[in-house]
């Protein structure tokens, strides 16, 4: 059963790499924020289906956490897509990483630490300085007198996507505060269904969306929402079950990897050494944050 689970779990994150290049790719047939919202009103509709018997348990309160969790959620996917635009996937994976680090450091605020939860230990303060110069490394080249950041090139990209860093960590301390409280089944309805509507709400005043309907966008959807979303949600919540959560943690940590490898294989993006050391800090920081043992809350992917 447990060896099931790994297995399940490590395709899981597989599949979260590899979108960052399908959606990618899918963005040349559709706006970033309009494919947002097919995404999850398809991933919605799937699971309203498979937990149908779970409206049943919907309450007020359940309501407002659900509201709360999946603001994050939509701020998270807003941020992350649109800035896929304008980066590559793999930094896009690398700089989405950080939750892992950003995590336990705003758990450092006693407001925002979830139940049960104690301070972070110093392995978060260190790799939360490791992963800081790994995101210089990876996003800004070097100025033309000597190694220090060239801060005026920053890609707008990137920028967008720390954006989603901070909107899937207040996503993952919500989810710490309401989890406990609240099964998953409607909890995943509530926070995806939210998300949806959040998302329909803001896309208006942010872009025109445009969406030519393509086999290359059906699939980009098919994937991104039954496969990444509504399937790895299920997977994930019942391999958490068994396996142990610093486990699960270390197990996500990989998904920059893959989104690098598939990214690497299908639309050929290299790395050069500086940003490649950068990547590699960046997974340094998130290793020594999850390896030293502590209080670990819910991953930007659990629901």
């Amino acid at each position: 059963m447990k060896l099931r689970a790994y297995v399940l779990m490590i395709l899981v994150v597989a599949v979260w790499g590899t979108t960052f290049v399908v959606v990618k790719d899918a963005l040349t047939d559709a706006t970033p924020l309009a494919f947002n919202l097919a995404r999850m009103t398809l991933a919605f509709l799937v699971l309203a289906i498979i937990y149908r018997r779970s409206w049943r348990e919907i309450t007020r309160g359940r309501l407002i956490a659900g509201a709360v969790v999946g603001f994050f959620l939509a701020m998270g996917y807003q941020f992350q897509t649109a800035g896929l635009v304008k980066t590559t996937p793999s930094k896009s994976a690398f700089i989405t990483g950080l939750v892992v680090v950003l995590v336990p450091l705003f758990s450092a605020i006693p407001a925002l630490r979830p139940p049960g939860a104690r301070p972070p230990r110093w392995n978060a303060f260190v790799g939360a300085v490791l992963a800081f110069g790994g995101i210089l490394l990876l996003t800004l080249p070097a100025t033309a007198k000597g190694l220090l950041p060239d801060f005026t090139s920053m890609n707008i990209g990137d920028l967008l996507t720390f954006g989603c860093t901070v909107g899937f960590t207040f996503h993952c301390l919500a989810l710490g505060h309401a989890s406990p409280r609240i099964h998953f089944q409607p909890l995943a309805l509530l926070q995806i269904g939210f998300g949806t509507l959040f998302m329909a709400l803001s896309m208006p005043l942010i872009e025109h969306p445009q969406m030519h309907l393509t086999l290359r966008l059906g699939i980009a959807l098919a994937v991104a929402a039954v496969l990444a979303t509504a399937a790895a949600f299920s997977i994930q919540s019942w391999a958490q079950s068994i396996l142990p959560a610093t486990h699960t943690a270390l197990i996500i940590t990989l998904e920059p990897v893959f989104a690098w490898i598939t990214s690497f294989l299908i639309m050929g993006e290299r790395l050069g050494l500086r940003p490649a050391s950068g990547a590699i800090l960046i997974l340094a920081g998130i290793a020594l944050t999850e390896l030293v043992p502590q209080p670990h809350v819910p991953t930007a992917h659990e629901a």
